[in-house]
This record gives C-alpha cells, structure tokens and sequence, in this order.
C-alpha cells in the first residue's frame, strides 16, 4: 500500500477571509487522502476559538470588492468593519460557501490535525479549554516534523 501524501500548513491569520483559505485547502486534501496538519500561530488561534467572531476588513485590502467605489479614509470610520463583514458572509451564503464552522467540522471529521502552537497559547493567555476539542498544543518543533516529510507545505 502507497504512503498517503502529506499536507503541512501554516495558518497565521485570524480574520473571515483568511479563515478560509486553510480550511477548504485542508479539507480538499484530506478527500484525496492526503495527511493533513494545520499549524495555527498567532492570529490564526482566533479560528480555533469555540466563542470565535471572525471580522473582515476593508482597510488594507483594496482587492475587496465593494458595492461602491470607497476611498480609505470612509473604510476607517467605526462600523465598517462590520458592515464588510456582513456583506461578506452574504454573499458567502448566497453562493453555497460552507461556513467556517462547517469547515472546522468537515476538517475533525477528516482527520485534519489541528496543531495550536503553545507559545502562541502562552504568549495571549488562552486557556485550553477556549479552544475547539481535537486540538493538539505544541511547538514550532512540531512542525518541522510534520513539514520534513510533507509533500505540500503552504504558509498562509
């Protein structure tokens, strides 16, 4: 029997839109049968939150595509962040985009290991049990055992 791919990610972002990238290559990988790990640091650990409120932002992203042309100083005033935000999980629903929950779910019942990196946990005070169950805690140590003998590793 042939040794099933590997896939090593790194996830270090924490907003809507970067939750997503991880998570469908993750789980696409894991219906090809490949071994998939997902090392999430820094602000990545926010999509592993069970009480997680993902935002997305227009400030500093001019490839996101608005209703209206919006110059930056407006996409600084308080509530935009939100509004984006629920534009974005609109259209996301209304065009059949599984949610990041589903995603997550999807991804555990892959198998996908989630690696939370510990000293990113240490480093924000996040307790263990802030965290969705099936997480793994370890350190960069661990990824480079699980990126040697990856076949894919990808840093998102």
């Amino acid at each position: 029997m042939a040794t099933p791919k590997k896939l090593a990610i790194i996830a270090t972002k924490g907003t809507l839109d970067f939750a997503y990238p991880p998570l469908i290559l993750a789980t696409t990988a894991a219906a090809l049968d490949y071994e998939v790990y997902i090392f999430w640091t820094f602000y990545g650990l926010q999509v592993l939150k069970k009480d997680r409120n993902l935002k997305i932002s227009p400030l500093g992203n001019p490839a996101m595509p608005m209703p209206i042309d919006m110059p930056v100083l407006v996409q600084a005033l308080p509530g935009m962040e939100g509004m984006a935000t629920v534009m974005m999980k609109q259209k996301m629903k209304s065009k059949g985009v599984a949610s990041i929950e589903d995603l997550l779910e999807m991804a555990l019942e892959s198998d996908v290991k989630m690696i939370a990196c510990q000293m990113t946990v240490d480093l924000f005070d996040f307790k263990h049990e802030e965290l969705i169950d099936g997480v793994e805690y370890a350190g960069a140590a661990r990824f480079f055992e699980v990126a040697q003998g990856a076949d894919i590793t990808l840093f998102i």
